[in-house]
């Protein structure tokens, strides 16, 4: 027995290097969370009213969790929480805390905001209805319907007005390739446009999107796009915090309302990326519609 002693000890005791299980220590309750993905996007979410109290989630937890080599792996952790004054905020249905897979905080995620949705709809026994979330970036109205599998829906999101990000370095518009822009969905994003051949993906997309981020303190998503037709646009992205990801919900708004701009895509156009389709609408007074669906991958338990 000495030897598993010395087993838990390592696993537990701050001295032998404090390293646990990657996501609870042994004196606190399991964790319920489930997973999903929004077009290859996947997220795990934890809500207090499924878990019954108030869960402590903070950038470790998340690092942990989405680790896909140490923990359950996801490109992202999303908390749900009663609003702190419920009473007196009836206009929100949750508040939704998001972090990156790196432990790092983020404003916003039009994928993980659906996947968000649905988790919520399944603690609370619907398929269908209107939610209204309270984010780091305001609030986000959200209305569900039944997707076209057992364990999707489909959602659309009033992601708010779109506007200017961060200013643009001299040094990016060597380094992009192409035309470029930047755009604030709630998060910040650098949308570069190329004119011909295949648009990077893998090793490249990495090396080329960390070395565009490198040029803004506060980190940015790169979304790097090449126009299809008027109503269509495909898209690979290096996200802030997560890397190479298969779409990006908040980016496919941010590339749409660029070249709705630039008069490069009408205001209603699908965005297609590695992980899949979604539909994107900005209007005249910049606000955007993300269109897409979710699917439910697994309830967790986690001891």
């Amino acid at each position: 027995m000495r030897a598993y002693d010395e087993y838990v000890a390592w696993n537990t005791d701050p001295a032998y290097g404090g390293r646990r299980n990657p996501a609870r220590s042994r004196d606190q309750p399991s964790l319920h969370l489930t997973k999903h993905h929004g077009l290859g996007n996947d997220f795990l979410v934890v809500l207090d009213e499924r878990n019954g109290r108030a869960v402590d989630v903070d950038g470790e937890l998340a690092r942990r969790l989405c680790d896909r080599h140490r923990g359950i792996g996801a490109d992202g952790l999303l908390h749900g929480s009663v609003p702190v004054d419920a009473g007196t905020t009836p206009d929100i249905d949750i508040v939704m805390h998001l972090f990156n897979a790196d432990g790092g905080p983020a404003e916003m995620s039009g994928n993980g905001i659906r996947c968000f949705a649905q988790a919520v709809a399944m603690a609370r026994g619907v398929n269908e209805g209107a939610l209204r979330v309270s984010t780091d970036a305001g609030i986000r109205v959200l209305d569900l319907l039944p997707g076209r599998g057992r364990n999707e829906l489909l959602v659309t999101v009033d992601m708010g007005a779109a506007k200017l990000g961060p200013s643009l370095p001299k040094s990016v518009g060597a380094e992009a390739g192409g035309p470029s822009a930047t755009a604030d969905l709630g998060n910040p994003h650098l949308v570069v446009l190329l004119d011909g051949g295949e648009l990077p993906r893998g090793d490249e997309l990495a090396r080329r999107g960390s070395a565009l981020e490198a040029n803004f303190t506060e980190g940015i998503n790169v979304e790097f796009v090449r126009v299809l037709d008027r109503d269509h646009a495909e898209l690979t992205v290096w996200e802030r915090g997560s890397g190479v990801t298969a779409a990006c919900g908040t980016g496919a708004c941010a590339t749409a309302w660029v070249l709705n701009g630039w008069d490069k895509l009408d205001s209603r156009a699908t965005i297609s990326m590695p992980g899949g389709d979604a539909d994107v609408l900005v209007a005249t007074d910049d606000r955007v519609t993300l269109i897409g669906p979710t699917e439910h991958i697994a309830d967790i338990e986690v001891s």
